[in-house]
């Protein structure tokens, strides 16, 4: 009897959990380029459907990400990188230009973004709209026309930013447009959590 019990209350424990470990150990690991590539191809289908749809010239996104540290704090640095980009034909990239920005550089229209979720400027030369520090930026990009969402997690965290960029000609995006948009930076925002939390 007390070699059943001893079987049972012991060795059938440790043998479940070391079958456990066989069948944990059996399971592959997350590829992860395997993984970033199709969340590239989600969120290059989405910005290009975007791109499309609103007629625009230029869509990316940018995602903030820890930038090394400061000396002698060990502080993490946090800054931005436009990861994902598509443009039309004749239309520059400027992602090349956006890469482990600190974003302090940019504290007026990302302390906008966290604030109120979106920056309308639809006329870059019109000195009544408020371009929150991005004008110079605009006049190098020949960006006109810009529309800007934060991307936010369910849990309300800031983790990037849609743009919608107009080059050509100036364009007015209509309340109905801006709506659309903001649901399709909520998409991607889910899209990106769902790959950061693998």
């Amino acid at each position: 009897m007390i070699i059943v019990a001893f079987i049972t209350g012991v060795l059938g424990p440790i043998s479940i959990l070391y079958i456990k470990y066989l069948l944990d150990k059996r399971k592959k690991k997350p590829d992860i380029v395997k993984d970033t590539l199709r969340v590239s191809e989600l969120v290059d289908s989405k910005i290009e459907h975007i791109k499309d749809e609103f007629k625009a010239d230029r869509v990316w996104i940018s995602q903030f990400h820890n930038g090394g540290n400061f000396y002698p704090t060990g502080k993490s640095i946090a800054k931005f990188s436009i990861m994902y980009e598509v443009v039309s034909m004749g239309t520059t990239s400027v992602q090349s230009n956006f890469k482990n920005i600190p974003v302090n550089l940019f504290s007026k229209s990302i302390n906008q973004l966290l604030v109120n979720d979106i920056i309308e400027i639809e006329d870059f030369t019109d000195e009544t709209i408020a371009t929150y520090g991005l004008k110079y930026i605009a006049e190098e990009s020949g960006c006109k026309s810009a529309y800007l969402f934060a991307i936010k997690t369910i849990e309300d965290k800031f983790i990037g930013v849609l743009a919608i960029d107009y080059t050509k000609e100036v364009t007015r995006l209509d309340m109905e447009s801006i709506n659309h948009l903001q649901v399709h930076a909520s998409s991607i925002g889910g899209v990106l959590m769902s790959y950061l939390q693998q």
